[in-house]
This record gives structure tokens, C-alpha cells and sequence, in this order.
């Protein structure tokens, strides 16, 4: 198995408020980039909005092959999402996109 930092692009819709905003970072923190090597290095966080209203999600995924591991960032993405109240309509994502591949998790 192979460690992936994953960047999923997405929209906020209608904006995000700063409970939601907290709720999606709570869902995501098991899968926070901050403990691989990588994640600590470049300081990525789980989750960036920028002033437009789009987000990058990146998360940490364990899996046999790229393809695998954008399938499981994806899931954990869309996961978090509705953890935090949110769905398709008002969060849309783009593609899954492997940004690292980190093999000294701490």
C-alpha cells in the first residue's frame, strides 16, 4: 500500500458559514494531509476556501494504486460533505487529483 496526498477541487454554491466551515474540518482531520512527511513539509491543510468560493480538499489516502486512492478521496470528500450538511447541489467537486505520493507517514 501506497500513501496519496489527493486535491478535490470544489464550489460552494451559496457560500459557507463559519459552523459549517468547522464541521467540514472536523470530518475530514482522519484523513489530514498534516501527517504524512509532505503534508507537514508544505503545511497543507485538509481544507482552503478561497475568497470566490471555491475549495481544495486534500487528504491523505492509503491504497494499492492511484486510481484506487482518487476513488477513496472522493469518497471521504463526499462523506465529509454531508457530515457537514452539505450534498452535490450546494458543493459540487471537481476531478480527484493525486498531488503527492508520501511513503514516510510519521
Amino acid at each position: 500500500m501506497t500513501n496519496y496526498v489527493i486535491s478535490v477541487p470544489g464550489t460552494f454554491t451559496t457560500g459557507i458559514e463559519a459552523d459549517t466551515r468547522s464541521r467540514l474540518a472536523r470530518a475530514l482531520r482522519p484523513a489530514d494531509p498534516h501527517g504524512t512527511h509532505m503534508g507537514s513539509a508544505e503545511d497543507l491543510d485538509a481544507l482552503s476556501v478561497n475568497d470566490d468560493n471555491t475549495f481544495t480538499l486534500r487528504l491523505t489516502v492509503e491504497a494499492d494504486t492511484g486510481r484506487h486512492a482518487e476513488e477513496e478521496a472522493r469518497r471521504l470528500a463526499d462523506s465529509a460533505l454531508q457530515q457537514a450538511g452539505l450534498d452535490e447541489r450546494t458543493a459540487p467537486l471537481g476531478p480527484a487529483v493525486i498531488t503527492g505520493i508520501d511513503s514516510e507517514v510519521r
